[in-house]
Formats: C-alpha cells, sequence, structure tokens
C-alpha cells in the first residue's frame, strides 16, 4: 500500500513540473530571453557583467538560463560564452492563420529561425524573391509559410508573431 502512495506521489509530481516548464510565469519568460539576449552580446565580445546590465539582468540569471553555454578556464578567470550551444529556445513562426509556437534545441536553430524571419522582412519591404531559398523547407517539422499573399494578409491582420511589420500595417516599428 505504501509502495503505490509513493508512486503516485511521484507521478503528480512529475505532471505538475510538467505543467510549471510548459506554463513559466510572464517574469521566468522575460529573465529567459534577456539571459539569451545577453549570452549573445557576450559572443560579440561583452564581458558577462557588462552584458547582464545592459539587457537588465543579473550575472546570476544568466548563469541561471545560459549557464552551459558559458565557460571558465580557470577559478577567477573571465567567463566566455562558448560558439555555439544546445539549449532550448521558445520561439514563433507565421503559420497559414497565424502565429505557431515551437520549441528549438541550439543556436544554430535559433539563428535559422532568425533568417527565416529576415526573409519574411525583405518580402513584405518589398522583395519579391525574398522567400526563394525557403519553399517546401520545414523547422520542427513544420513547413515555412512562404506564400507571399499569406504573408501579407497576415501582416494586414498583425498576425505576424513579431512587430517588425508595423509599417506595412501602417504604423512605426
Amino acid at each position: 500500500m505504501k509502495r503505490s502512495k509513493t508512486r503516485r506521489t511521484q507521478e503528480q509530481g512529475r505532471e505538475n513540473k510538467k505543467q510549471r516548464a510548459s506554463n513559466l510565469p510572464n517574469r521566468s519568460d522575460w529573465a529567459r530571453e534577456r539571459a539569451f539576449s545577453a549570452l549573445s552580446a557576450m559572443r560579440r565580445g561583452t564581458t558577462l557583467s557588462k552584458a547582464a546590465k545592459e539587457n537588465g539582468v543579473s550575472p546570476r540569471t544568466v548563469k541561471r538560463y545560459a549557464g552551459p553555454a558559458l565557460i571558465q578556464k580557470h577559478t577567477g578567470g573571465r567567463i566566455h560564452a562558448t560558439k555555439s550551444d544546445q539549449l532550448i529556445r521558445y520561439l514563433q513562426i507565421p503559420g497559414r492563420f497565424g502565429p505557431v509556437d515551437i520549441t528549438v534545441r541550439g543556436s544554430a536553430a535559433a539563428s535559422e529561425v532568425a533568417r527565416y524571419k529576415a526573409a519574411v522582412n525583405r518580402l513584405l519591404r518589398g522583395d519579391a524573391h525574398a522567400m526563394a531559398e525557403w519553399h517546401g523547407k520545414k523547422i520542427q517539422g513544420i513547413e515555412l509559410v512562404t506564400s507571399s499573399d499569406t504573408l501579407v494578409r497576415l501582416a494586414h491582420k498583425d498576425l505576424l508573431p513579431y512587430a517588425l511589420y508595423r509599417s506595412l500595417a501602417g504604423g512605426g516599428a
């Protein structure tokens, strides 16, 4: 009897942990995003403390969220960022009917998402060939929207997952 009660408690704990991980509070989301921005700044040569300060977080927060991507050669030495990482990032990409949430692992995959978003930006600014390299490609198993009609329609309805298209919709960036 005691064993089943313990097992049930463990299963409930796992379920609660999954729920907490998928429903991070906005404050945690914000801190995570800022920590990744600080990591990016460190890859461009900024120190940990300066990168953290510029992004509105503490060095401790950067270590908490981006720790595996940081290295220190010796005790008391400067902390550097690795060239790439395998950290999980929660991103959004345009879907046919609005933004689609995806989870990517690693800075290389996140960079690919950023390159796709930049291509969408170029398309919306008038570059008719911006989406040529993305036709038929997928990220995390989701086929990327490359139809200029669909992307322009989404931009006019403010359904794209980032606010870089305000100029197309008539507002400032």
